[in-house]
């Protein structure tokens, strides 16, 4: 009987591993990006009734120019993860300000190909974070800075004044900052 016991013990413990590791990701709000999964047992998570304002400073390069960047990438999650909790995309306001070494990853496929011998794989996920309603800008500093053109650029992107001046305008709006 004990055997009988610890056998079903572990084929209910083996049940419940596969349906929380063997999920398959889910894109509530970005579609094809950021892909996230459904815990169950979590007790805190967002609230699906309340508008979330959310700055994302992104510096961060890319740890693989051949590949999504992670951070490009975690965009996308952080929207899906809302989304998945019930936040809408109307209720749901991202901007995005790249700067500094991030910045590479906003080069239209023609640049991006010159300089990393790639297209640029993060294209396909800006486009798909400006149609979940993403607001993409770049630091017009960091342009200057790297010797870049607004039209080396992903034309999807705004050029703000700065990065600076753009966290300084947005967060006492209400924006909390995230920094990627």
């Amino acid at each position: 009987m004990k055997k009988l016991i610890k056998l079903s013990f572990v084929a209910s413990f083996l049940l419940m591993s596969l349906m929380a590791f063997g999920q398959t990701p889910q894109f509530p709000i970005v579609k094809g990006f950021g892909g996230i999964y459904e815990i169950p047992e979590a007790t805190e998570r967002p609230d699906g009734t309340l508008e979330y304002k959310i700055l994302v400073d992104l510096t961060s390069p890319s740890e693989d120019n051949k590949q999504v960047s992670r951070f490009v990438d975690n965009i996308a999650r952080m929207m899906n993860l809302h989304g998945l909790a019930g936040v809408t995309k109307d209720r749901l306001h991202v901007k995005v300000i790249i700067h500094g070494g991030g910045i590479f990853s906003l080069l239209n496929h023609e640049n991006y190909q010159k300089r990393f011998e790639v297209e640029n794989p993060n294209l396909a996920v800006f486009e798909a974070l400006k149609e979940a309603g993403a607001d993409i800008m770049v630091c017009g500093q960091s342009l200057i800075a790297r010797n870049i053109k607004p039209a080396d650029l992903w034309p999807g992107v705004r050029v703000a004044h700065s990065a600076l001046t753009t966290i300084t305008t947005y967060v006492p709006q209400g924006y909390i900052l995230l920094k990627f």
